[in-house]
């Protein structure tokens, strides 16, 4: 189910002047270019959220005393280790 809300919103008049011209000229209306302009801003705006990597540790205090100065490769190793790898 869809539902549809109303509000209204100040515009300055030569922005909605503009925006009428453009949906005359585009055979649609100015409320169809508001709701694609307001979701192109929040795609846009959403993008720009940087990225956050959850917390996944899991009930620990790091690597293991004996992996702690170990390399990347080492680790590796270890975590496939009598996996066919």
């Amino acid at each position: 189910m869809v539902i549809h809300m109303k509000t209204t919103v100040e515009i300055p008049d030569a922005l909605l002047d503009a925006a009428r011209a453009l949906a005359a000229k585009e055979k649609t209306t100015v409320k169809s270019l508001i709701i694609e302009g307001l979701r192109r801003l929040l795609r846009e705006r959403g993008e720009a959220t940087p990225f956050r990597l959850r917390d996944a540790s899991f009930q620990g205090q790091g690597l293991q005393p004996h992996m702690a100065d170990g390399t990347w490769e080492r680790i590796r190793d270890v975590t496939y280790e009598g996996r066919g790898s």
